[in-house]
């Protein structure tokens, strides 16, 4: 009778450690938990769609289920992402996350009305100031890999010049950008002095359109610079304007958040992404285990955030592929730093010292500084960018905010 007691016993041991192991450590039982996404467009935005494929990997990875994932597409930076974020936590949502800048105000007013759900946010500037304990940003050290695509850009400038069909002065980059922010501006900054690390005759220029998702504007702004002398082209937006504009005019272009090679076999050479699965992995299991999401996240190289596409060998140029891979270590082990203050100048002065505005306020108040022996210091302040420097070397025709 003991042993039979025993044996019962041991059994309901065991019923119950499996049943404790489908629950966090909060003690939520892990087959209810939700999360919310917002996305400002949809998988016709290459950086919407890197949000959207990014979460269906969490998703495999965690073995959730599509009931567990609700996804709001084509989100405005309105009043509409406040409305889409209530929605999700009334849903039972434990995270809601919205992946626009302009969505920021919104999930904040989100976050004070719910304690209980965590609100995350990529490229926003004010979690770290806003006394919230339930609002999150994050971002990745981007500049890194737009670094390395600068690199190949460089490579592809001197392949030019030395078939003579360019001059060392005519190694002129054309740049697509969004917005005149400071995220735009760090990764232009970031991909040009990759670019002169091995083509030190570069320059640049920068197209603003004002828009982050707009394929008229984006290959018109392309094809400006491409008629003012610029020989090979990058982006910081989001359509597929500036790469099919460069295909059809047979300029080479270096692409951002994932491969055109596809549609343009001819001049794509290579583009670095954000990959946002070890993000969405990192705040799911946050919420499933009742830990803290760190205010401010920053992804890097070593957590499998920060990415390169397969470099495009029939545009790109000879020695490309081992080129990067020899920049990627030097970033991981340090001993290149992409924003080196002795790589550039502003106003022909070398930078010793930089406030930036870390703590945005309304009147972008110059507040922390962030060169730190001769680096500046990017993205460690707080995860989004701030780097807003106008360095020596770079024309930029417009402004648009």
């Amino acid at each position: 009778m003991k042993r039979i007691i025993a044996i019962l016993l041991a059994a309901l041991m065991v019923a119950s450690l499996c049943a404790c192991g489908s629950k966090g450590t909060d003690g939520k039982d892990a087959s209810s938990f939700k999360i919310g996404i917002i996305t400002l467009h949809d998988e016709n935005s290459t950086y919407d769609k890197n949000f959207l494929d990014a979460v269906q990997r969490a998703k495999k990875n965690l073995n959730l289920t599509d009931e567990q994932v609700i996804i709001k597409t084509n989100v405005d930076e309105s009043s509409a992402c406040y409305e889409a974020a209530v929605d999700m936590a009334d849903r039972g949502c434990s995270v809601v996350f919205a992946d626009s800048f302009g969505h920021e105000s919104y999930m904040a007013q989100a976050a004070e009305k719910y304690p209980d759900v965590q609100f995350c946010h990529a490229t926003g500037t004010t979690a770290h100031t806003a006394n919230l304990k339930n609002l999150h940003n994050a971002f990745a050290s981007i500049y890194e890999g737009r670094f390395m695509a600068g690199v190949a850009a460089g490579m592809k400038l001197n392949e030019m010049i030395d078939a003579g069909t360019i001059t060392a002065e005519q190694a002129v980059i054309g740049y697509v950008g969004a917005y005149t922010y400071a995220e735009v501006i760090s990764g232009y900054t970031s991909f040009f002095l990759g670019a002169r690390s091995i083509c030190p005759s570069a320059t640049m220029k920068v197209q603003f359109t004002g828009s982050w998702y707009d394929e008229t504007a984006e290959k018109e702004a392309a094809t400006t610079l491409m008629n003012q002398g610029c020989v090979l082209i990058s982006q910081h937006a989001d359509s597929m304007g500036a790469p099919t504009a460069c295909e059809a005019a047979g300029v080479p272009n270096i692409s951002y958040n994932g491969s055109t090679v596809d549609a343009c076999p001819n001049t794509f050479i290579v583009s670095t992404y954000i990959d946002w699965t070890p993000y969405f992995e990192y705040i799911i299991k946050c919420a499933m285990e009742g830990n803290a999401i760190d205010t401010d996240w920053v992804g890097t190289i070593d957590t499998g955030s920060v990415c390169m596409t397969d470099v495009n060998e029939k545009a790109a140029a000879p020695g490309t592929v081992e080129k990067l891979k020899e920049i990627k270590d030097g970033l991981m082990k340090g001993s290149i730093n992409v924003f080196d203050t002795a790589a550039f100048t502003v106003g022909g002065e070398k930078l010793t010292s930089y406030l930036a505005d870390v703590d945005t306020d309304p009147d972008y108040t110059p507040d922390t500084e962030v060169i730190i022996d001769g680096i500046f210091k990017e993205s460690e302040k707080r995860s989004a960018p701030y780097f807003d420097l106008r360095i020596d070397g770079i024309e930029c025709l417009n402004e648009e905010y």
